[in-house]
């Protein structure tokens, strides 16, 4: 079972319930893969709203890795969901939610605006 206190998410991928975290490997894996400097970077990214499918594969890819099962991306590419591309977004979604927080990029801004940064207790 999936504890939300330490940001982990369930998904039903290829008919199997799997947990799926994003722990500081798996975000410095993505940090990597998306070519970004640092977790704010990540951050922003995400923040945007717009995911391509190979994204998905990473983070989702990522987020198996990061939960201890040994999967590769080639393998995620190939897994599926019970609603389509759909499916895939709602288990991007929710892990970002529990990674990063409920923050929209309005927030975000205003927040940073106000001297406090974008991660809760940072300034």
């Amino acid at each position: 079972m999936a504890n939300a206190h330490r940001g982990e998410v369930e998904a039903v991928l290829d008919g199997k319930m799997f947990r799926l975290v994003l722990t500081l490997g798996a975000l410095a894996e993505l940090e990597s893969a998306f070519g970004d400097e640092d977790m704010l970077a990540l951050a922003q990214r995400f923040g945007g709203g717009r995911l391509s499918a190979r994204d998905c594969v990473r983070i989702i890819g990522a987020g198996l890795r990061g939960a201890g099962y040994e999967i590769g991306d080639d393998a995620v590419r190939t897994m599926r969901t019970d609603n389509g591309a759909a499916g895939y977004v709602d288990v991007v979604a929710r892990l970002l939610r529990a990674t990063f927080g409920e923050e929209t990029e309005g927030r975000r801004a205003s927040a940073e605006e106000e001297g406090h940064g974008p991660f809760p207790g940072t300034t």
